[in-house]
């Protein structure tokens, strides 16, 4: 039985993770994180990091930007593997993960579910045909409106994917509004909506002279996110120090 410390326990994918957790004969949440500690929850909750002192084999973070330099610090003194799903990071803290990576296990993934990641497979050979055929690329997100990072960690993760099957030719425009001219070949043009409760959709797309190919993912519940994060979990404990992503979990 694979015991995890969810770190932002009692925010939505927090609430979601334990509930998947509940049904997985092989993982249990043995304890949480999270400021807020009022919410009813069958396991200790920690109101911060440092004051936790649980026996635990893995933990997985979905919380804010701000609260991952101190999640890290602990890990690595505790040799905690980390499943790390928070967004938003900025370039120094990207560093440190690179750095905890070192010493601990880490899997980092902008998105945990098995279509996203499927996905990020199939652009690449799709961007190695299309792009050299004079295919325009651009990118629309959606989520709901309480979502903080705009664009997407997905979303940046999808065009990145894309972008390091064209050897990083490619540069990225978020905003057409500034500059009036025509697009340029070597761009990937990301575009971002925010609004009602939309989960997340990710679409890329591949426009040619007379032709469009799509690849659209739609996530209806959070359920999706959560069973990935699990099974992250399950599969990250004991493993070495090094970073791993869900492309490890899944055999991609």
């Amino acid at each position: 039985m694979i015991k995890i410390l969810m770190h932002g326990c009692n925010g939505k994918m927090g609430r979601m993770i334990t509930e998947i957790a509940e049904g997985d004969d092989n993982a249990v949440i043995a304890a949480g994180v999270d400021a807020y500690t009022g919410a009813p929850n069958d396991y200790p909750v920690f109101e911060s990091i440092e004051k936790c002192d649980a026996d635990v084999d893995v933990a997985i973070d979905f919380s804010t930007a701000g609260a991952v330099d101190r999640l890290l610090d602990y890990c690595v003194e505790k040799k905690l593997p980390l499943v790390l799903c928070t967004t938003g990071l900025s370039e120094e803290q990207l560093k440190k993960v690179d750095a905890s990576s070192e010493k601990i296990a880490i899997l980092k993934s902008a998105n945990m579910s098995l279509g996203i990641n499927l996905l990020l497979k199939l652009l690449k050979d799709a961007a190695r045909v299309l792009a050299p055929s004079g295919y325009d690329i651009e990118l629309v997100e959606r989520h709901h409106n309480q979502k903080l990072d705009a664009p997407s960690g997905t979303a940046l993760a999808l065009a990145d994917t894309v972008n390091e099957a064209l050897e990083n030719e490619y540069h990225y425009v978020y905003d057409r509004s500034q500059v009036r001219r025509k697009r340029e070949n070597k761009e990937i043009g990301i575009s971002a909506v925010r609004g009602g409760t939309i989960v997340g959709e990710h679409e890329v797309i591949f426009a040619g002279a007379d032709e469009v190919i799509e690849f659209k993912h739609t996530a209806y519940s959070r359920a999706v996110f959560a069973k990935g994060a699990v099974e992250a979990g399950k599969f990250l404990a004991g493993k070495a120090a090094g970073m791993y992503d869900m492309g490890d979990v899944i055999g991609l």
